[in-house]
């Protein structure tokens, strides 16, 4: 078993270890109010984070930015130790942000919350973001969107015929007309971005114009600098604060929580 169970007085660890064997202690507990057979039900566990950013950096390591796999491999290996029956293929997220869901459980001696994620248990809160256009021409250069709009599509032209023949409002629009070399590779049905209530975020998902071998998107994620490529139209991609999207060749899409606007507010 681990120490790291034990009780720790720090009431505020200030290095990696300390801000790790915590939060898993913190999870540790949080799975076992779930025995009685509920942890069949689990679907995942949301960690959010809100901290200074002279801490970021021991968070960040605290639970392994861009090798989450780490941090939930150390989870798992909780629950197979204390026989907490939670079933294969349970996700993981982890977000930096400004205030917690009220859902979410508060770990007292981190700047850090947790709430664990199961069939009748879902974070129910709704969102706000913005879209900005870095590269290619749009309708705007800043597209404010919200969680209860259902489907925003993004794409080449407001209304285009698909080739289905009906025709596809693009809330999110390329201008079709521009010489702008960006534009040319953007489809017709390109993208779309929807809320998700079981995660709690914006997913991105590939539209049938934007998969190869006719078109590409990509998403390089801010927090962990890595790329993900979308390939299906099924599989959809969690879109975190500051992700940039390409589409096509070279137009880019930057997502973020705040406006433009407001930044310097």
């Amino acid at each position: 078993m681990f120490d790291l169970f034990k009780k720790n007085e720090n009431k505020g660890p200030k290095d990696v270890k300390a801000v790790r064997d915590t939060l898993l202690r913190f999870i540790k507990e949080e799975f076992q109010k779930a025995e009685g057979g509920e942890g069949r039900n689990i679907k995942g566990i949301n960690i959010f984070i809100s901290c200074d950013a002279a801490e970021k950096h021991i968070y960040e390591a605290a639970v392994y930015v861009g090798e989450e796999d780490r941090f939930k491999g150390e989870i798992q290996r909780i629950a197979d130790d204390y026989a907490l029956d939670i079933p294969e293929g349970w996700e993981m997220d982890i977000d930096f942000t400004d205030e917690y869901p009220t859902e979410a459980s508060i770990v007292n001696s981190l700047s850090a919350a947790i709430f664990i994620r199961t069939k009748e248990n879902t974070i129910q809160r709704s969102a706000t973001a913005y879209l900005r256009v870095l590269n290619g021409i749009a309708e705007k250069q800043e597209y404010e969107i919200n969680s209860p709009e259902g489907k925003i599509n993004i794409g080449r032209g407001k209304k285009v015929q698909v080739e289905d023949g009906f025709f596809r409002l693009n809330q999110v629009a390329f201008d079709a007309e521009s010489t702008n070399e960006s534009n040319k590779f953007v489809s017709r049905q390109h993208a779309h971005i929807e809320w998700s209530k079981d995660n709690g975020c914006f997913m991105l998902f590939a539209d049938e114009g934007g998969v190869p071998p006719r078109n590409k998107i990509k998403v390089r994620s801010a927090q962990s600098e890595s790329l993900v490529k979308l390939h299906s139209v099924t599989i959809g991609h969690k879109l975190g604060e500051g992700d940039q999207v390409i589409l096509g060749e070279s137009a880019v899409l930057e997502f973020s929580y705040r406006s433009e606007k407001n930044k310097d507010g």
